[in-house]
Order: C-alpha cells, then structure tokens, then sequence
C-alpha cells in the first residue's frame, strides 16, 4: 500500500511539474490603438495606411505584432459581385493591403523566422504547382515585404514582389501570411480561434470598385503555421 501511494504521489507530482503544451499557454487579444503608421515605411505608402493600429497581445500582454490597414482597398468587381459580396478573386496580385510591425521574432505560415522590423503586406496567390500541393487551404496569402524594399503603393511583377518578399526574410522563399475568406465579414473587428491553433484577425475594410463603394473582408492568419512546416 505504501509503494502505492508513493506512486501515485511521484506520478502526480510530474504531471503539474510538466510544463503545459503550447497550446494551453498561448491566448491571444487584440487591441486597437489610434496610431500612426511606423515612419519607416515610405511616405507614399504610409499617406494610404489607417491611423489605427490592431495589436495582438500574446498570454502575458506583450505586442506580438502591430498591423495597419489600407484606408481604402482597389478592387476590380462588378456591380453584381460588390451585391453579392467580394472576395478576395477582386484583388489584383501585389495589392497593397497594410502594414505590420513584429516587436519580437514571429513566425510565417511556413514556419521560416520573421525578425523584428516593419514590414508591408501584398496580397498574392499560392503557385498552382507540385511544390506547394496540399500545404494550404487556401491560395490567398499576404506577403512580407522590408518597409525599405517597398518603395511605393503601386502594383509590383508577381515574380519581382516574390524576390523582394524571401530577399526580406534573409532566404529563397516569401514571407507568407495565410488569407482566410469571409465575404460577410462581422463589422466589428475580432480575433478568431479557429482549428489547429490558428488565429485570425477578421476585419471589414473598405474598397473601391471602379469608384463604387464596397466592402471587403479580411481574414488575417496572424498565428498559426502550416501542418506540412
């Protein structure tokens, strides 16, 4: 009885000793500051940024990341399609959405280091090729781009804002940023828990469509990685 009750006590004492996974540890908030977009990001680009910052704050309340988003989003859609809601097929690749500023080393949808710094976000599809078959759910992502490789808001080369987004993260491949979609996006902006420990800020922003206006929602993976990482 005596060896039972010292087994019992040493299993116990280890399993609250054990650290608890990530997944108990890591809650995320977001809050939303009225701020002006960082001054390392050039002045053309910063003059079509909000002035409202969305911070994520990890468990223990410490920024994670700072975001801003564009005032107003370019869209190419019909009148039909503004109806019936947009999504993401209205952005042309390259699209400058925002902004972010990681205050410690995050990490992208592929798990590669993103160091501390400013970056812009453009919105470009997943190759349709073998090498990326299976590694998300969707095409859609945000790419990172050095706030001093962005040089303005225009429309970039596909191929040339690929090469500036992996030069940016010190390697071959870009910074990617899983997009979720929502065309009926919730009004007031929300950080969303979804499956395997994804978190996403969800947002309604505002576009232009031919000089109509729209509204386009965003669902920004800010934490989470791809299971084939």
């Amino acid at each position: 009885m005596i060896r039972l009750h010292l087994t019992l006590a040493i299993t116990l004492c280890g399993a609250l000793c054990h650290p608890l996974p990530a997944w108990c540890q890591d809650k995320y908030l977001l809050k939303i500051v009225q701020q002006a977009p960082p001054m390392e990001i050039n002045e053309s680009i910063r003059a079509l940024l909000d002035g409202h910052a969305y911070q994520i704050l990890d468990g223990n309340g410490n920024v994670r990341c700072e975001i801003w988003f564009r005032k107003v989003v370019p869209v190419q859609a019909t009148p039909e399609q503004v109806q019936n809601g947009l999504t993401y097929q209205e952005i042309p690749q390259t699209t400058l959405l925002g902004a972010v500023r990681y205050a410690q080393v995050g990490r992208d949808y592929r798990g590669q280091k993103i160091k501390p710094g400013v970056y812009t976000l453009r919105f470009a599809l997943q190759p349709q090729d073998g090498d990326h078959m299976g590694t998300a759910p969707n095409p859609e992502f945000c790419l990172l781009v050095a706030a001093d490789k962005d040089v303005g808001p225009e429309l970039l080369d596909v191929k040339k804002l690929h090469e500036l987004s992996a030069s940016s993260m010190g390697g071959n491949h870009p910074g990617v940023l899983l997009l979720m979609g929502d065309s009926k996006p919730q009004a007031q902006p929300h950080l969303a828990e979804k499956q395997d420990e994804h978190w996403v800020l969800e947002i309604q922003l505002k576009a232009d469509a031919h000089g109509k206006g729209a509204v386009l929602g965003i669902g920004l993976t800010v934490v989470g990685k791809s299971s084939a990482a």
